[in-house]
């Protein structure tokens, strides 16, 4: 497959410059150039949000970086976690004095990193917390939730936590927030075709003409299981079934949905996807509080799709739909 590049070793530099030329409310931050920050002045007082995580998933991790959602983002090699020292960066840049939210998805990697980043910036005296995306329901079983990895779902957790440290709250609210957002936050993706890093020759896993390979990680970890292709609707009905079956009880019936591509999966299918799946929430009483459809968490040219649901309370909604902004997604 040819990538439009220059040179394999150079991708993520030169796509990160890229990206912050394109958008000046963008800028590196650190030696390293591997942190994206605001360029507007930091909000001194205001709860800072860091993340971070490796490349190849744009608009995630770093192409949140905005007003109402993510301070600062460490950014690492394609499907590799951040450095300590890059994590470290992000964490700092993302603090105006009342402590910053590390808000990561569940990899050994970056939750690594970024706990020893969050223990030298204490003793630099930034207060911390952090919490960790575990939506993918396919990648561990619902005892063991905490093992599960963070996906597409982690958007719903920016979001919240983003709104509520620009509406002024303190670290410990914004951490409540954001592991509410988590835990009330299931996603199931599946691939039809897989995704080939630069430098690489060969892809980590791959899938037979005519099948669809269930429970994929975004960083090229093969499904769990496989069956043949019938039609988006039967898709759309085993992933909404999956999805309920670990509905808690006790939440509401409304939910947030973000039927997301994976990578080359175009908005036509994604609209044949969404559509089926609406029908099913509307069928068993769902209402939609927000509704996104689109490639907001990709694995590079991945073909596949996600469907994340968010049960939503009224804290919850009231913070999705405050305003933001983003190179990849605005709210007003």
């Amino acid at each position: 497959m040819t990538k439009i590049m220059n040179i394999a070793s150079n991708y993520v530099d030169e796509s990160l410059e890229g990206l912050c030329l394109a958008h000046p409310s963008l800028c590196f931050v650190g030696d390293e150039r591997r942190v994206i920050a605001r360029s507007q002045a930091k909000d001194r007082g205001k709860v800072g949000i860091a993340s971070g995580g490796g490349y190849g998933h744009l608009p995630l991790f770093c192409g949140y970086v905005g007003t109402g959602l993510l301070d600062a983002c460490a950014v690492g090699n394609v499907f590799e976690g951040p450095t300590v020292g890059s994590a470290l960066d992000s964490i700092e840049t993302s603090d105006g004095g009342a402590g910053t939210l590390c808000l990561i998805g569940n990899y050994g990697g970056d939750r690594m990193n970024f706990e020893m980043a969050a223990a030298m910036a204490g003793d630099n005296d930034i207060r911390t917390r952090t919490v960790l995306g575990t939506d993918d329901v396919a990648s561990a079983g619902e005892d063991e939730a905490d093992n599960r990895r963070g996906v597409a779902g982690l958007l719903f957790a920016y979001k919240c936590a983003g709104a509520a440290a620009e509406a002024g709250e303190d670290l410990e609210t914004v951490t409540r927030i954001a592991q509410k957002a988590v835990d009330r936050t299931r996603t199931i993706g599946f691939a039809l075709a897989p995704c080939l890093p630069p430098g690489r020759d060969t892809t980590a896993f791959t899938v037979e003409p005519g099948t669809v390979d269930f429970g994929m990680g975004i960083h090229g970890e093969p499904g769990l299981w496989h069956r043949p292709f019938t039609s988006a609707d039967d898709l759309a009905m085993e992933m909404i079934d999956r999805l309920m079956a670990e509905r808690v009880s006790g939440m509401s019936s409304k939910v947030a949905i973000l039927v997301n591509s994976l990578g080359a999966s175009p908005y036509e299918e994604l609209f044949i996807l969404y559509r089926g799946a609406r029908r099913l929430l509307n069928e068993r009483g769902y209402e939609e509080s927000l509704t996104m459809v689109g490639p907001y968490v990709t694995s590079m040219e991945m073909a596949g799709a996600s469907i994340s649901l968010c049960f939503v309370d009224e804290e919850l909604e009231t913070l999705l739909a405050a305003p933001a902004g983003c190179p990849f997604w605005r709210t007003s």
